[in-house]
């Protein structure tokens, strides 16, 4: 965001190749960690067991990354606006507080209403998203490493 733009949002061509790489990428996932624990579970394997539960991580941390942009791609300029003013108090209180800019990011997902004064309210993204899609991907990034060394482990151990 520019300085000469202090009410711009997040970027809307980003946010909607986001949205759609999500609602893509989800349910894909989902289906390919489905079918690999069967396979798994069938073969009776920790490598196949760890390697779907990697993925189950990495369709939750995907999934709600794009459930927090989905929330993006409905905010036009009057809906944020309305969030800002829902965060602040309502309409009351909208006179006392004046919001100056608004503050956004794609990492972690975040729209903040600034107001004068110096503090930055969050608005328009669930208090939830951002811890919950970090400790996914933590999650998903440990049982992708543990699924690759077991296969490693695995595969050694054989030749």
């Amino acid at each position: 965001m520019s300085g000469d733009e202090p009410y711009a949002g997040h970027n809307p061509v980003v946010v909607l190749l986001l949205s759609l790489a999500g609602l893509i990428a989800t349910p894909g996932l989902a289906i390919y960690a489905v079918v690999t624990l069967i396979r798994a579970g069938r073969r009776r394997t920790r490598a196949g067991l760890l390697k779907g539960a990697a993925i189950l991580a990495w369709v939750a941390t995907v999934g709600m990354y794009t459930w927090g942009v989905l929330h993006l791609l409905l905010l036009d300029e009057h809906a944020q606006a309305a969030a800002c003013t829902k965060v602040l108090g309502g309409p009351d209180k909208r006179s006392e507080v004046v919001v100056d800019r608004y503050e956004t990011s794609f990492v972690p997902l975040r729209f903040g209403c600034h107001v004068k004064g110096g503090k930055t309210y969050e608005a328009a993204i669930p208090g939830y998203l951002n811890p919950v899609a970090g400790v996914s991907a933590v999650s998903a990034v440990a049982l992708t490493a543990c699924a690759a060394r077991s296969r490693t482990h695995h595969k050694e151990r054989t030749a």
